[in-house]
């Protein structure tokens, strides 16, 4: 009884389907008059303002820039306007507490942790930030070549990239470092020469993944060259995550440039930055807490700003997250 029901209406609605008459009138578009003006309609933007509208929008993005913003003016403008020299030994004032008149006190030598502190803010900033962009910068060029050519290209640079990574990076920058000697540049290089391998390594997996996506193959078939390919087509679309991994990166970098000046391979007095001044406060933090805290403090607060920025970046980098 059902079936014979569900039949009659198909044959009711399939009748009434027919009577309907579609003429050419139907296919012309709408008179601006009767158009309806309340649609909004987006404009369209490109790739950069469209990542540029969702990081400014993003407070948490904007706070972090803030703080990193501060912190690096403060690195540059502070110790050109202090009354102490960060290099100025006053045995008479050593170890004194924060006060008015030494902001941050003074350590075992009487030197003016003010001044000091912000003169190891450029030294670590400067290390962090070029010991990232540098190994990041080879790895994209380097992995991308592999990732993009294949063949005997790949097979050469990614045995090369195996035979490294056996060893532990720290062996490398250590041998590094007693070779070229101590400074933010041995630093820089150091990290330049060891870190660009785990970068290529990602950078191939991903334009191999992409290379073969329509919109390249679309690209390629116009006439894109490799370059175009690699830096128009792909780049943008692993983009978002080469931000975080460079923002991860800076911390690392930071970090790695302590442990070589605790064990006297980093930066040397009277030259300073906040790892060397984090590992004389260890030293006497029972005494003089205040002189491992503020060094400390500081190198905490400014990668987690890092890491948040990166991190929001990353969703306003990424096309897949537009919205």
């Amino acid at each position: 009884m059902s079936r014979t029901v569900s039949a009659a209406k198909a044959a009711a609605v399939t009748e009434e389907i027919r009577e309907i008459e579609i003429t050419e009138a139907d296919f012309e578009p709408v008179p601006e008059s009767e158009r309806d003006t309340d649609i909004i309609v987006r404009p369209s933007v490109s790739y950069w303002k469209d990542a540029f509208r969702r990081i400014t929008h993003d407070r948490v993005a904007m706070v972090s820039l803030a703080f990193i913003a501060v912190i690096v003016l403060l690195a540059v403008f502070a110790p050109l306007f202090s009354r102490f020299q960060y290099e100025t030994n006053d045995l008479a004032s050593s170890n004194l507490p924060p006060s008015a008149e030494h902001w941050f006190g003074t350590d075992t030598l009487g030197r003016d942790l003010w001044a000091r502190v912000w003169v190891g803010a450029r030294i670590s900033l400067i290390v962090g930030l070029f010991g990232a962009i540098v190994p990041q910068a080879l790895g994209i060029v380097i992995g991308g070549i592999a990732g993009y050519f294949g063949g005997w290209v790949d097979m050469v640079i990614m045995r090369i990239i195996d035979v490294g990574v056996c060893i532990p990076e720290l062996i490398y920058i250590t041998l590094i470092m007693l070779y070229l000697g101590s400074g933010p540049l041995p630093l820089i290089l150091a990290f330049a020469m060891v870190g660009w391998m785990g970068s290529a390594r990602m950078i191939r997996g991903r334009i191999m993944q992409f290379k073969n996506r329509e919109f390249v193959l679309a690209s390629k078939s116009l006439g894109g060259t490799p370059f175009h390919l690699i830096f128009r087509s792909i780049f943008p679309n692993i983009l978002g995550q080469q931000v975080v991994s460079l923002t991860a990166s800076i911390p690392g970098a930071i970090f790695m440039e302590a442990y070589l000046s605790f064990i006297g391979l980093g930066i040397q007095s009277p030259l300073t930055s906040w790892g060397q001044l984090s590992q004389v406060g260890a030293g006497n933090y029972r005494l003089h807490p205040y002189q491992l805290f503020i060094p400390g403090i500081l190198i905490s607060l400014t990668i987690l700003a890092l890491y948040l920025f990166g991190n929001s970046l990353r969703d306003a980098l990424d096309p897949h997250l537009r919205d």
